[in-house]
């Protein structure tokens, strides 16, 4: 009987574990130099349960004194997501159109319109609510301004895929048939892009409801205009309310756009 002699199995190589180990290493080494150049005061964030702690015992309880101005400010808050995504969306649309290698006109088009979406999705929407600032003054259309550009990249860049990935078949036929661009696009393009167009205008008008509420924090607009008065003057059982609102409006703004999916999509 012939005796088999079986090796030892090893998933990698020794050179691959050399490398593997050589990349931890690597990974460690420049964690540590991150954390080092810094400059951390370890005190700090040691003695950061306890200030917590702190924090958390002077907004205990929180004031409901001021609820009807926050209600109002927050509505605001919405008013600002809404027509900003609104905005966006409508604008997003030829850039996508632009961006997408199948439906472009020509190179230098495409080009635009991917410089547009890069650019767009480059910049913060605070750092677009700073600039905006400065340009219209302290205020609402800022707000709406930052978040509008912020989302242009976002949405055109989604629905910009989700055309590139469509079916060509139809295009062809209806090509062949001598329609014209315009309907091409309606009849060929639109109805197989649309469930995106429909989940992406929802997930960025969620995102941006999340988004208008710190744009106050830099005078945007929207309940983060109150909430930084509030941090400024130590008044921290209203600053509780005001986390409390937010976040009741993050949730319902969660099942909201959960509803309008199943009921749209």
């Amino acid at each position: 009987m012939t005796e088999q002699i079986f090796d030892h199995w090893a998933r990698f190589t020794p050179a691959q574990r050399v490398m593997r180990y050589s990349v931890f290493l690597l990974c460690i080494v420049v964690i540590y130099w991150a954390l080092t150049s810094i400059e951390v005061i370890w005190e700090w964030v040691w003695g950061s349960p306890q200030q917590i702690a702190d924090l958390f015992g002077r907004m205990m309880p929180p004031d409901p004194s001021n609820l009807g101005k926050i209600l109002v400010v927050l509505w605001e808050t919405v008013n600002i997501a809404t027509i900003a995504t609104a905005v966006a969306v409508v604008i997003s649309l030829p850039v996508a159109y632009m961006a997408a290698q199948n439906t472009t006109p020509n190179v230098a088009t495409l080009w635009l319109g991917r410089f547009i979406l890069v650019s767009s999705r480059s910049i913060n929407t605070i750092i677009w609510a700073l600039l905006f600032v400065a340009i219209f003054g302290p205020g609402v259309i800022a707000g709406v301004v930052a978040i509008m550009f912020r989302s242009i990249g976002f949405v055109g860049k989604l629905l910009g895929e989700a055309i590139e990935e469509i079916d060509n078949r139809p295009v062809e036929a209806l090509e062949a048939t001598g329609a014209s661009r315009f309907k091409v696009i309606v009849y060929a393009i639109v109805p197989q892009v649309m469930p995106t167009f429909w989940a992406v205008s929802i997930l960025r008008w969620d995102i941006n409801l999340r988004e208008s509420t710190v744009l106050g924090l830099v005078g945007a607009g929207g309940i983060g205009i109150i909430l930084q008065g509030a941090i400024d003057t130590f008044n921290w059982p209203e600053v509780a309310t005001i986390l409390l609102v937010i976040i009741a409006l993050v949730i319902l703004g969660e099942v909201v756009s959960a509803w309008l999916r199943k009921r749209i999509l």
